[in-house]
């Protein structure tokens, strides 16, 4: 009996630690990625924005990047701002990216949702240029890539504004296509869009630690 008790203790642990061993190797594992001619005219650099859970992408506020996110308009973003300099782009679970803005927001609902299958929902901010010295992992991509990019991005859009959801006075949320789940999170997205844009990217990152060691592994 004592040791069924600690099989069933310890079940969960082996799990976490599955999990956690699989996105490694999902990590260093390429996925498929789609084919773009390598040009080499002109290059776009993005950003990858990661925190403790979660990466979004940082765009430069081109006439593209205001073309492919106007429907974010309807959100309460400021896409056509004169004084916008870079996009911050990110997918989640709708209940919980729409309502922890920070730790203390989080909530037992909205976590046991996204674990187990939530709509989804697309995050832009505006924001303005990027403080001297602020770290982050930087991609260069060619005209074709970064327009492949945009159009991943935005066909992951229905282009419905969430209503009332905003953490900031320049975001909003915008209704997404797919499903949300432990198996396919905002890491996973973030690769899975670089892929659509000829990038190499590990075939499944569902943490923030395997976003940064599929770009250190294929990247750097």
């Amino acid at each position: 009996m004592r040791r069924t008790l600690r099989c069933v203790a310890l079940a969960p642990v082996l799990i976490i630690c599955a999990y956690l061993a699989a996105a490694i190797i999902g990590a260093l594992i390429p996925g498929p990625v789609a084919e773009m001619p390598r040009d080499g005219a002109q290059s776009v650099e993005i950003g990858l924005i990661g925190g403790p859970i979660h990466y979004d992408f940082l765009l430069p506020a081109t006439a593209e990047s205001r073309a492919a996110l106007s429907d974010a308009e309807a959100a309460g973003v400021p896409v056509r701002h004169p004084l916008v300099a870079h996009f911050l782009v990110g997918w989640g679970a709708r209940a919980f990216y729409t309502t922890a803005g920070s730790y203390a927001d989080i909530t037992g609902t909205a976590l046991a949702r996204a674990v187990a299958g939530d709509g989804s929902v697309l995050r832009v901010e505006a924001l303005g240029i990027v403080p001297p010295g602020f770290d982050y992992a930087r991609i260069s991509l060619t005209r074709a890539q970064y327009d492949a990019l945009l159009a991943a991005i935005a066909a992951t859009s229905t282009g419905v504004p969430v209503p009332g959801a905003s953490f900031t006075e320049a975001d909003g949320f915008l209704e997404a296509r797919g499903r949300f789940h432990i198996f396919r999170t905002c890491n996973t997205w973030i690769s899975t869009m670089l892929r659509a844009a000829g990038v190499e990217a590990g075939i499944w990152t569902p943490t923030p630690y395997a976003v940064r060691l599929s770009h250190w592994w294929h990247q750097g």
